[in-house]
């Protein structure tokens, strides 16, 4: 049994809470000191969840003090044609003495039962958690391919940037969720080719601190990235980030690389699981870690 704490309450974190998360957080991810989470708190504070849900995510506090937290980044995005609410819980922290208490989080944030829940950065002694909490594995590792000597002798395919005019035709889900990532400091880059637009959004990161590459952080189709994979390695190895990092069940054909068995399992819990090829609005993409 756990014992009551007298005043202890859950509830949404607001503005007013941001220096004392930030430093909550900072005590609880050593990786990262405060400037970081609030540089955090700040790309959340510019980004707008669906009508209802919190906009940064809960926090446990007892006598005015914050003791615990778990961020959320809540969206609507793009599912087979349509739009469904998703949502990241990420960077989850209590205080030792408040730990017993640390459920309590995660039962307010899971709560929406209409919403699809992802966490795409788990630790390894989280996961028996993650899965008693009733979230399922959807990738088992991530494939690291060198795309920029694909398809030298291809049929013409024209890049643009995400932050021009879209190209015609374009889908205005996609065009928001380009224009949205680059705002959060990702790349964008539609390419053009007779079928249409295809859109692709990035973000650069370092394998391991020192190999450069650009995660995968959005596209219609894993199999329009191997299409296109030359023409977009090409560009992104100009920009100093040659290999690309794509979640994967295995192998990737018609990609050079290798696949990293267990490397960044993601989860999920809800109605739509995830695609691979779909990172929009996660942590990955708007706090860049």
């Amino acid at each position: 049994m756990v014992a009551a704490v007298a005043g202890l309450r859950c509830r949404q974190i607001n503005e007013a809470d941001i220096d004392a998360v930030a430093a909550l957080l900072a005590r609880g991810f050593r990786s990262h000191d405060r400037a970081f989470w609030l540089s955090a708190f700040a790309q959340l504070r510019r980004h707008q969840p669906p009508h209802g849900l919190p906009k940064y995510g809960y926090l446990l506090e007892t006598a005015g003090a914050v003791v615990g937290a778990i961020l959320s980044i809540c969206s609507t995005v793009p599912a087979n044609g349509a739009a469904t609410v998703r949502c990241n819980l990420s960077s989850w922290y209590v205080d030792p003495a408040y730990r017993a208490y640390a459920p309590m989080l995660v039962a307010q944030a899971l709560r929406y039962k209409d919403v699809t829940y992802l966490n795409v950065s788990s630790a390894p002694h989280t996961r028996p958690i993650i899965e008693a909490q009733g979230f399922s594995r959807y990738t088992d590792g991530v494939f690291v391919a060198l795309p920029l000597l694909q398809g030298l002798f291809g049929p013409p395919v024209k890049l643009l940037p995400a932050h021009g005019e879209p190209p015609a035709g374009a889908d205005p889900l996609d065009c928001e969720v380009m224009a949205q990532h680059v705002a959060h400091g990702c790349i964008g880059l539609w390419c053009v080719s007779g079928a249409g637009a295809f859109p692709f959004v990035f973000r650069p990161r370092l394998i391991r601190g020192i190999l450069p590459s650009a995660l995968l952080i959005y596209c219609r189709d894993v199999a329009d990235f191997i299409r296109f994979a030359g023409p977009l390695g090409r560009a992104l190895a100009r920009r100093g980030w040659p290999f690309v990092i794509l979640d994967a069940n295995g192998r990737i054909p018609g990609l050079f690389g290798f696949f990293s068995a267990g490397a960044m399992p993601k989860y999920f819990k809800g109605p739509q699981q995830p695609r691979l090829g779909d990172l929009a609005y996660t942590e990955r993409a708007v706090l860049g870690v």
